[in-house]
């Protein structure tokens, strides 16, 4: 996937730029990616810039503290970030130092979706590289890209598609219990959990899965039919009753349709 930068206004232009010379200026530094919905440029005036700034582990773990000192003192300083951050009340930059190592961690029985994919996906598919140093990026893609082996795949979906069951068959039982808010979360975990497992069945790393849905499942995926299907999952009209459960079987056929 070819990504061009779109920035919805001069000002995030302009603050891009600067944080990218900021960045060429550091040692240690081997990449800054531009990520989020700039990065595919679909970008509004409202939304932030989100960047991963790449570094060596050995190097991260030393100077971590130091890396993102430095970083805040710009932040606060920078005109051109500052005008940026004016344009609304919730624009902001959001940055994250990361060492290039994706391992998976703990799934639990609540909780819903993990980032695994996620940060594999933000990371090495969906952003931009406004500079590299070195070809330590170019090596994580070519060990994680078109996707992860299928030992794992297939060991992640299934993991990831039994916690979706699970939550969803809890729910009949929190609803006879008059546990309506459980349900729901129950729900929203699934509802997450079945995006998860959408992903990793096809072989596609996701960019999120309580946001730019319809963008994944609709453009990514190509599955305009399941996102129409998808967008009522979470309507409950009737909350203390039986419609959470109603629509906890809905996700179930999903999951047996699709998974």
């Amino acid at each position: 996937m070819q990504l061009i930068p779109i920035y919805p206004t001069p000002q995030h232009a302009a603050a891009a730029a600067s944080i990218q010379e900021y960045f060429e200026r550091q040692v240690d530094i081997e990449a800054l990616l531009l990520m989020g919905s700039t990065a595919r440029g679909k970008a509004s005036p409202e939304s932030c810039l989100d960047f991963l700034v790449l570094v060596r582990p050995e190097i991260l773990a030393l100077h971590r503290s130091q890396l993102e000192q430095n970083w805040q003192a710009f932040y606060t300083t920078d005109p051109a970030v500052r005008e940026m951050r004016q344009l609304a009340r919730f624009t902001h930059v959001d940055l994250e130092f990361i060492n290039g190592i994706f391992i998976p961690k703990p799934h639990g029985w609540v909780g819903g979706a993990d980032d695994f994919e996620l940060e594999i996906g933000n990371t090495l598919v969906y952003s931009v590289a406004l500079f590299e140093n070195s070809e330590y990026l170019g090596q994580l893609k070519a060990h994680w890209l078109p996707y992860y082996p299928e030992p794992l795949r297939q060991e992640r979906l299934a993991m990831v598609r039994r916690y979706c069951l699970n939550n969803l068959e809890h729910i009949p039982s929190f609803i006879r219990r008059g546990l309506y808010f459980q349900s729901f979360n129950r729900l929203y975990d699934a509802f997450s959990e079945f995006l998860q497992a959408l992903f990793i069945a096809r072989l596609t790393y996701p960019i999120a899965y309580d946001k730019w849905v319809s963008e994944g499942v609709a453009e990514i995926l190509g599955l305009p039919e399941l996102y129409t299907e998808l967008v009522h999952i979470l309507e409950i009209p009737h909350f203390e009753s039986e419609d959470i459960a109603k629509r906890a079987e809905d996700l179930n056929r999903l999951v047996d349709e699709y998974l």
